[in-house]
């Protein structure tokens, strides 16, 4: 089997760059019926969905595997976003459960440390899984923590040491936020090919997709602008021909 990094770039030379961030408030009912409509009704203009807690608390094991299942007929990579960070164990155990749920890749916040990072990365690219890790969130709060100076060695940003180990221990992705796009210029300038920049916060938080994949990013995440629009296949249309004009 080939790699998720493959995997998902073999898919958006077709379909575009976007992942569906599936992510519907606490007070929508039928999540596994939309979710699955939604699949099926946007996945030409898709190259992936991503699902975090929003649906994988509320729903069961074999609703998310359905879910998963129904990405895969429609050629979809699925992704889960779960900001995984404990010690390796724990890390590994994680992950196994979402391997058997059909997931393809994980999201990670690299705050574990580098070595548990390292063997996150070892463990799941041994099942052909994917890793994508935290390196600076689209909030405009997220500059608080992401652009702290840290002392280790040298001075340096948080984010910046995020992407050194994202780069160290090979990683298939990094999520910077769309609404920072001096930092994505920034990452891909160091990165190169060596990974994704996977990058939230279009539309609905201010961020430009144009912009975004000018500056080097790879995906765009897009969850809001998409599900809460009146037509969301002409919405995804128009981000998917976008997506292309990288």
């Amino acid at each position: 089997m080939a790699t998720f990094k493959t995997r998902l770039s073999q898919i958006s030379k077709k379909n575009g760059k976007i992942i569906l961030a599936n992510d519907y408030d606490s007070s929508e009912k039928n999540l596994t019926t939309k979710t699955i409509q939604n699949i099926k009704t946007l996945y030409p203009y898709l190259c992936g969905i991503k699902l975090n807690f929003h649906l994988l608390l509320p729903l069961s094991f074999k609703e998310i595997s359905k879910i998963n299942k129904t990405a895969h007929n429609y050629g979809l990579q699925t992704i889960a976003d779960i900001k995984l960070n404990d010690i390796g164990n724990t890390n590994k155990v994680t992950t196994e459960h979402l391997w058997n749920l059909g997931f393809d890749a994980v999201i990670a916040n690299p705050i574990m440390g580098l070595d548990s990072l390292k063997q996150l990365v070892k463990s799941s690219h041994k099942e052909n899984k994917g890793v994508i890790t935290l390196c600076h969130m689209s909030a405009p709060e997220a500059k608080l923590s992401y652009d702290m100076e840290i002392k280790m060695g040298k001075s340096q940003k948080l984010y910046q040491l995020f992407l050194d180990w994202a780069i160290t221990s090979k990683v298939d992705g990094i999520v910077v936020g769309a609404t920072f796009p001096e930092i994505i210029q920034y990452c891909h300038k160091k990165a190169g090919s060596k990974l994704d920049i996977f990058s939230p916060g279009i539309g609905t938080q201010g961020g430009s997709a144009k912009n975004v994949l000018s500056a080097g990013t790879d995906y765009l995440i897009i969850g809001r602008t998409i599900i809460n629009d009146k037509n969301p296949v002409s919405v995804s249309k128009e981000l998917q021909l976008q997506s292309f004009s990288k």
